[in-house]
């Protein structure tokens, strides 16, 4: 479920003001509690990077960064998964050599998911990073400009997040603790399905067991088509999806469904 502090939030913006505020806010809470925290700003705002060179005046040499998007984040046009998260993770580790507490990173990614190679790459990279974020003292602001990509887009990737801001998205589907989980919030209806999909196979979950776990805890609402979507993956798969939910109602409709891939288990 999403925890009160979440390490890997999505902001989608059609306007900086509000971005600006909150990534401020974001990299000012960083720089308190005594972390690296480093920009990479997209083409438009320069609002965050004056705040954040006034800033880095009275606090503790290196400890913030302005980096142009080349820097940070691999070479090519389509981003790999595993070499960019090997780039932060080396990045955090630096940070904690240097006598830091973690690392965080507000990032402007738009030009990264222009095409639907990139998109779907980069959806992947999304997913697995916040894995690396429940365990490691990383936090990421990943942003993405709403008015350049069209709301679908964005929504694609932001519903990969543990959180997303400025968006109508209903549900979440972000990492779990391990390779064969992953964790769903929210409401999930007709208007959601093919989302929820598309979203569900860019998990690349690995079974434990012949199994997969959707901690569904944080569930408010599911409908019969997004439970066939589990299914179609789960049989795809060849695997067992286990969806552990407090929703009596997801145990009925998934009885009435029939799911052979799917078992729902009622969980406090």
């Amino acid at each position: 479920m999403t925890t009160a502090t979440p390490s890997h939030e999505c902001w989608s913006y059609d306007d900086h003001q509000t971005l600006d505020e909150y990534a401020t806010e974001f990299l000012r809470a960083g720089l308190a509690a005594g972390e690296r925290v480093w920009y990479v700003p997209g083409p438009r705002s320069r609002t965050v990077a004056d705040w954040l060179r006034s800033a880095s005046q009275s606090a503790r040499p290196d400890s913030a960064r302005i980096i142009v998007r080349q820097d940070a984040y691999t070479a090519g046009l389509v981003v790999d998964p595993a070499e960019q998260i090997a780039t932060y993770a080396a990045v955090t580790q630096a940070a904690l050599a240097d006598g830091f507490t973690g690392f965080r990173v507000v990032a402007d990614v738009t030009a990264l998911v222009r095409t639907p190679e990139q998109r779907d790459a980069f959806a992947r990279y999304e997913y697995t990073i916040g894995r690396y974020m429940r365990v490691a003292p990383m936090r990421a602001l990943c942003t993405y400009d709403r008015r350049e990509l069209g709301a679908r887009v964005v929504d694609s990737l932001a519903c990969l997040h543990e959180t997303s801001h400025a968006s109508e998205l209903t549900f979440q589907l972000y990492a779990g603790l391990t390779r064969a989980e992953t964790v769903l919030d929210g409401e999930l209806d007709m208007a959601t399905e093919d989302l929820f999909s598309d979203a569900l196979w860019r998990t690349d979950l690995d079974p434990a067991g012949g199994e997969v776990t959707v901690d569904a805890r944080g569930l408010r609402f599911i409908d019969h088509g997004s439970l066939l979507a589990v299914q179609r993956y789960a049989r795809t798969r060849q695997i067992t999806a286990v969806v552990r939910t407090g929703l009596s109602s997801a145990v009925r409709l998934a009885e009435l469904l029939e799911l052979p891939n799917v078992r729902v288990e009622m969980v406090q």
